[in-house]
């Protein structure tokens, strides 16, 4: 579940990168502290669902996706 965490934050961190966002502008648009964003981008904490979905709304990441794609790169890296 960890593993899941740390690249669940990365993606995150990446997405909001690519769109040339800084943490205090998600903040301003998902209503999430900026220290919230700082620990679930590090893939520390434990991240809500509904933080989670606040946070990945104003990306346009879908968290279902996201989350099942986690779940296959995971399946994939067992298998080998």
């Amino acid at each position: 579940m960890r593993t899941e965490v740390i690249e669940l934050g990365k993606k995150i961190q990446q997405r909001r990168e690519l769109l040339g966002l800084l943490q205090t502008q998600l903040a301003a648009l998902s209503g999430v502290s900026t220290r919230t964003i700082q620990l679930v981008e590090q893939g520390k904490g434990n991240p809500s669902l509904q933080t989670l979905v606040q946070l990945t709304d104003p990306l346009g990441l879908h968290i279902d996706l996201l989350l099942k794609q986690l779940d296959n790169e995971n399946s994939a890296g067992f298998l080998q």
